[in-house]
């Protein structure tokens, strides 16, 4: 199965889902976004895909959210999207992609839906076990 995982490694979410993938047998492709930042039309496939609003895909916390004053229902989708570009902080992550679906994977063991072959049992940074069988 082909796994992309557009990731941030100073994320701890992101990480997460990633040694998710990798406990399950993926070597997927990782995009550090904020370094290869999506185009315009490949964010907006993702979006598309994966069935939310522009909105729902913006990161508030550590970004440039509310000075630029984002939070305003004045901004249409494709504005949001022109600030995703200039700002890729602004995406939220970790967005997975597999044949079964795309997803924005928070929390990190929403990885488990658009896995073929997902791993019994993972253990996060922080201790917590998760499983697919408990979602």
């Amino acid at each position: 199965m082909s796994v992309t995982i557009y990731h941030n490694p100073s994320c701890g979410t992101s990480r997460n889902t990633l040694g998710i993938v990798r406990a399950s047998g993926e070597e997927p492709v990782v995009i550090e976004y904020l370094k290869n930042p999506p185009d315009r039309g490949t964010l907006k496939s993702l979006i598309a895909a994966m069935g939310v609003p522009v909105r729902d895909l913006l990161r508030e916390k550590g970004t440039p959210y509310a000075d630029l004053g984002l939070g305003d229902p004045q901004w249409s989708d494709d504005e949001l999207i022109d600030f995703m570009l200039a700002h890729p902080i602004l995406i939220n992550r970790p967005i997975v992609v597999t044949k079964r679906g795309v997803k924005l994977c928070r929390p990190s063991e929403a990885v488990f839906d658009l896995l073929e072959n997902p791993v019994a049992r993972f253990t996060k940074e922080d201790g917590e076990t998760v499983s697919p069988a408990a979602r």
